[in-house]
C-alpha cells in the first residue's frame, strides 16, 4: 500500500501573491528609506512649482495654482514609482540579484512572477499616492471626502505603467539604456498631462497626443477626487484606465516571457 502523502500544488492566487509578499517584505525591510521620498519629494514640487510659480498666476479655472497642481503630483508619482520598480528593480533582480532563478524554482511560473511584479507597482501607486494625499492635505489642499479614493486611482495607474515599464524591461538588455525611455517617454507625460497646465493650452497635435496619454486620465481624476469637482467626463477617465489595463498587462507578459525563455 503506498502511504506516500500528495501535497497539492499552490493555486494561481497563492502563486501571485507569494511574489508580492516577497516583494513586499523586502520593501518594508527599508521602510524609513524606501518610504522618505514620497513624503519629501511632493513638498518639493508645491514649493518650486505649487506655491513659487504660484505667485505669478492668479488663478487657472477658478482655484489656486497650488490647487490646480498638488492633485496631479498623486499620478505623476505613481507613475514614476511604478516606472522605476518594473525598470530599473525587474532588471535588477533579473540580471544582477538572479531573483527569478530562484522563484522560478519553486511551483511559480513566469506569469505568476510578472503578474505578481505588476500587482506589487500598483501596490507603489497606490502607497505613494497615499502619501503624496497626506501631505498636500497638511496644506489645505484637499477639499473633498472623495479624495480617499484617490490611492485607487494611483494603483490603477501603477498597474498600467509598471506594465508599461515591464515591456520596456523585456526589450532592454543594458540598464543605462533605461534612460531613453524615462527621458524620452516619461517625462514629456509629466509635462503633457495636464499637470502643470489645462490640456486645452496646448496645440492642438499635442492636446490629441495628451488624451491619449494614460497620465492625463489619471490627473483629471485626481483632480477631481481631491477638489471634490466630480464631473461626466471623469466616467470616461476611469473607462479609459480599466480598459487599458487588460491588454497592456497581456502584452507585457508575452513580451518578458519571450526574455525569460530566451
Amino acid at each position: 500500500m503506498n502511504n506516500a502523502i500528495v501535497i497539492d500544488p499552490p493555486g494561481f492566487i497563492q502563486r501571485v501573491l507569494s511574489v508580492f509578499y516577497r516583494h513586499y517584505k523586502c520593501y518594508f525591510k527599508h521602510v524609513v528609506a524606501n518610504g522618505f521620498p514620497p513624503f519629501v519629494e511632493p513638498l518639493l514640487f508645491l514649493a518650486a512649482i505649487g506655491f513659487g510659480v504660484g505667485r505669478y498666476v492668479n488663478t487657472i479655472e477658478g482655484m489656486k495654482y497650488s490647487e490646480y497642481v498638488a492633485p496631479g503630483l498623486l499620478a505623476s508619482t505613481a507613475m514614476f514609482t511604478a516606472t522605476f520598480e518594473l525598470t530599473y528593480g525587474t532588471h535588477i533582480r533579473m540580471e544582477y540579484k538572479r531573483i527569478y532563478d530562484g522563484i522560478l524554482s519553486t511551483p511559480i511560473g513566469i506569469v505568476d512572477a510578472f503578474v505578481g511584479e505588476v500587482i506589487w507597482a500598483g501596490a507603489k501607486g497606490l502607497f505613494f499616492s497615499l502619501a503624496v494625499l497626506i501631505t498636500i492635505s497638511f496644506f489645505g489642499l484637499v477639499h473633498s471626502p472623495w479624495a480617499l479614493c484617490a490611492p485607487a486611482v494611483g494603483f490603477l495607474t501603477g498597474i498600467i505603467y509598471g506594465a508599461l515599464g515591464l515591456i520596456m524591461t523585456s526589450f532592454i538588455t543594458e540598464i543605462n539604456n533605461f534612460n531613453f525611455y524615462v527621458t524620452g517617454c516619461c517625462t514629456p507625460m509629466f509635462f503633457l498631462a495636464g499637470i502643470f497646465m489645462p490640456v486645452k493650452e496646448l496645440p492642438v497635435v499635442l492636446q490629441k497626443v495628451s488624451y491619449c496619454i494614460p497620465l492625463t486620465h489619471s490627473v483629471n481624476l485626481m483632480r477631481g477626487l481631491v477638489l471634490g469637482k466630480l464631473e461626466s467626463f471623469h466616467v470616461h477617465n476611469l473607462l479609459f484606465l480599466i480598459i487599458i489595463i487588460p491588454p497592456v498587462v497581456w502584452f507585457a507578459i508575452r513580451c518578458i516571457k519571450k526574455r525569460m525563455i530566451i
